[in-house]
């Protein structure tokens, strides 16, 4: 009979690969370098397939690696879960959270499940806002948490999370060729809206705005009826949509980071434990490239884009 896992070494294992560095994830988890190097090893030769490879002056993780910790972030989720459900001094309470609904759909269920298994006793409120409407709510103290688009120039957040921004359209039209370009868009103010614009005059392609809204399902609908192009994170493409590139003729626009803004709360227990949940959730999110019947149509984007390796800084 095989031994069981050790979680200690896992915990390690999945520190290395948020941090990107041994000697960070020392630190981290209270060990020497060595002792987390001589950790990984054992792991390792228990796991019997090699976690890292060598890529010049650093390490990265394997393909096994990447399989691995798939599952060690499943393990050291679950064992929470388990010390939450019989901890009698658990959390609880009512938490207000806020995200635009376009990361609702995508994150939400995973986040209140992570978050409802480890903290049963906790009353969730949710709303969704764009981005300036949250950072009112959090400056006015009617939310204690957001998930927001960040922004430099509107405020700090704390990023977990950065996705390519992208240029979207059908894949069953081809209105991205059409003279002056329709597009949708978010309102004015809004930061994916600003940049795409600037990428487009840039360009110097005509347009026109021919829907305007704050609402992620009204701005899909329109790209996904073959009105309009449309700026969305990775996050929000859908079955059916066309990612553009510079082979269409649509310039490279920036990042797209999303980050965590408190309030002031009465419960900042609360308040930390989602955090956590939060960025461990998103940290765990893959954009599917294709759906079942294959109707995402970003062959140049998924190319571009098939190996996302984490590049870890260390020394054994």
């Amino acid at each position: 009979m095989h031994a069981p896992l050790d979680l200690d070494q896992l915990h390690t294992f999945v520190t290395i690969a948020d941090t990107g560095s041994f000697t960070r994830t020392a630190a981290e988890v209270h060990r020497t370098q060595s002792a987390v190097s001589m950790q990984m090893r054992r792991l390792e030769e228990r796991i019997g397939k090699p976690l890292f490879e060598k890529d010049g002056r650093t390490n990265r993780l394997t393909e096994d690696g990447e399989k691995l910790l798939n599952y060690a972030r499943r393990m050291i989720r679950l064992n929470r879960e388990i010390l939450a459900a019989f901890d009698d001094a658990s959390l609880e309470g009512h938490i207000r959270i806020g995200t635009p609904d376009d990361y609702a759909d995508r994150f939400l269920p995973e986040i209140m499940a992570r978050f409802s298994r480890s903290n049963p006793r906790v009353e969730m409120s949710v709303i969704c806002e764009p981005t300036p409407g949250l950072r009112e709510h959090i400056r006015n103290g009617t939310l204690d948490i957001a998930l927001v688009t960040h922004n430099e120039e509107k405020g700090p957040s704390e990023i977990v999370r950065t996705e390519p921004l992208l240029w979207v359209t059908s894949a069953n039209h081809n209105v991205h060729e059409e003279t002056p370009l329709p597009v949708a868009f978010g309102r004015p103010n809004c930061i994916w809206r600003l940049a795409g614009t600037d990428v487009l005059e840039q360009m110097g392609r005509d347009y026109r705005v021919l829907f305007t809204s704050f609402s992620a399902t009204v701005i899909t609908a329109a790209v996904l009826s073959g009105l309009a192009v449309s700026v969305l994170a990775e996050c929000a493409l859908r079955p059916g949509m066309r990612v553009l590139t510079e082979a269409d003729g649509f310039g490279t626009l920036p990042e797209c980071k999303i980050g965590i803004m408190r309030g002031k709360t009465e419960h900042p227990a609360l308040v930390e434990a989602l955090a956590q949940h939060i960025a461990e959730s998103l940290d765990n999110i893959s954009v599917p490239l294709a759906d079942e019947a294959g109707a995402i149509d970003f062959a140049a984007y998924a190319t571009a884009r098939a190996r996302r390796t984490k590049q870890i800084t260390t020394a054994w």
